[in-house]
């Protein structure tokens, strides 16, 4: 008998050993991927003011690009399929995120070591082939975080949101401080080594160590598809992820009117818009800990909701600045810039870690990856429209440098009703049970 207790006490051990082992693997594996992903910031800032500075393209152009340059983003349900559906050589995760790196490492040394000054076409197909390598290792870092947080409620996601933020923590806090001591093509060639770090140390991990659930290795795209399709049938997945996109599409996005606002109206310098988006980064990560320690009792409709009229508010708060209300009041443009420009940012992001559990919970086993790489390629879409809505916005109201963007607080009045619409659509998420009613039944 006591042999018997022994043996199980052993056996119990070991296995606790290998789960502790393969759970440090998942984070090795999951942490660099969305920190190198949070960093993408760092050389984005560079290519901000290449294109004001060296280029010298206007506000309209600038925000064009930004968006466009995302349209690789729009792709991800078939990097899922395909990475749900192709193994290579038994594999059908790391792969996908070795080529991505590599691809993201060639694009970014490709602009830094063009020959002469890059053109403006030069720059955009770099960037299109840059993200299209980056959304395709983010469909495999989401569909790795989907297959293995099924029966959690949100520890990983948590886990990989802080990463991600501690990644955009960095990027804006190095960004500001290189785009004065480096050129932006310095910061090009910076990024692209360490996304060549990512690739090799990506080589080194095999997946059995991550221990995701097993598939079938010869399901045809068709029959992954037809899974994907029978998924988004369910209403409460379809009428979430529509709801998501509707959130993003309908607000006109006015960041790079804010940029040329911000660094040519007003005169404020790199490193001060760099520290203001370190602010919203320090957001981002502040908020995933809050949200594992303190808000995963909310319900995922109540907390996302909360978010949206935070983010009206705070567009509010940008009209009062652009009014010059806060100048009035003895707060300088700089101090308002730094505390909150960055937070206004990011806070459209914080509905995105509620939603990924919600569907978590929601996805069915197989197509992890596919519904995933689905919503963030709506929400990428989304994005773009909200992008090109906000040219037409700026456009049609008349925002120009050249009358000293006097017409921009009409604009941002207009942004913030949008903000306040979403809301009145929520019932749409699925009112699922919190952690702790979990607990209790």
């Amino acid at each position: 008998m006591d042999k018997k207790n022994s043996s199980n006490k052993i056996n119990m051990k070991s296995k606790g050993g290998g789960e502790e082992s393969t759970m440090m693997m998942r984070k090795v594996l999951l942490g660099l991927g969305f920190w190198v992903q949070g960093l993408r910031c760092f050389p984005w800032m560079g290519v901000n003011y290449y294109l004001k500075d060296n280029l010298r393209v206007d506000a309209t152009t600038l925000q064009l690009l930004q968006n466009s340059a995302n349209l690789p983003m729009v792709a991800k349900p078939v990097y899922g399929l395909i990475s749900d559906s192709f193994y290579i050589a038994g594999q059908h995760r790391i792969p996908y995120i070795a080529f991505g790196a590599i691809l993201q490492s060639l694009s970014w040394l490709a602009i830094a070591f063009y020959p002469s000054e890059a053109s403006f076409s030069t720059i955009t197909i770099c960037l299109l082939l840059g993200n299209l390598g980056a959304s395709i290792v983010e469909v495999a870092n989401d569909a790795v975080v989907a297959e293995t947080s099924q029966s959690s409620s949100g520890g990983l996601q948590s886990f990989v949101w802080m990463a991600s933020s501690l990644g955009g923590v960095m990027g804006n806090l190095l960004g500001g401080i290189a785009i004065e001591k480096f050129s932006p093509k310095g910061m090009f060639v910076i990024f692209g080594l360490i996304l060549g770090m990512q690739h090799l140390l990506t080589l080194f991990i095999r997946e059995s160590y991550l221990n995701l659930p097993k598939g079938s290795s010869d399901m045809s795209i068709r029959k992954q598809f037809n899974e994907l399709v029978s998924a988004l049938k369910r209403p409460e997945i379809s009428r979430s992820i529509t709801w998501l996109a509707f959130s993003y599409g309908i607000i006109p996005s006015l960041a790079g009117t804010m940029f040329f606002y911000q660094s040519q109206h007003l005169g404020i310098d790199s490193s001060a818009i760099g520290i203001s988006k370190v602010f919203g980064q320090v957001a981002m990560l502040l908020w995933g800990i809050v949200y594992n320690q303190r808000l995963r009792s909310w319900t995922p409709r109540r907390l996302i909701t909360t978010i949206q009229c935070v983010m009206g508010i705070f567009v509010v708060s940008d009209y009062l600045f652009v009014k010059g209300i806060y100048r009035s009041l003895w707060v300088p443009d700089t101090v308002y810039v730094v505390l909150f420009s960055g937070l206004i940012e990011v806070l459209c992001f914080f509905k995105i870690l509620p939603f990924t559990i919600v569907m978590a919970q929601l996805c069915p086993h197989g197509c992890e990856g596919s519904l995933m790489a689905f919503v963030m390629s709506t929400v990428a879409l989304a994005f773009i429209v909200s992008g090109y809505f906000g040219v037409v916005l700026s456009s049609y109201v008349g925002v120009t440098a050249e009358d000293g963007f006097s017409k921009l607080p009409f604009a941002l009045i207009i942004q913030s009703v949008c903000m306040f619409l979403p809301i009145y659509w929520s019932s749409c998420i699925p009112e699922l049970p919190s952690k702790s009613k979990k607990k209790e039944t």
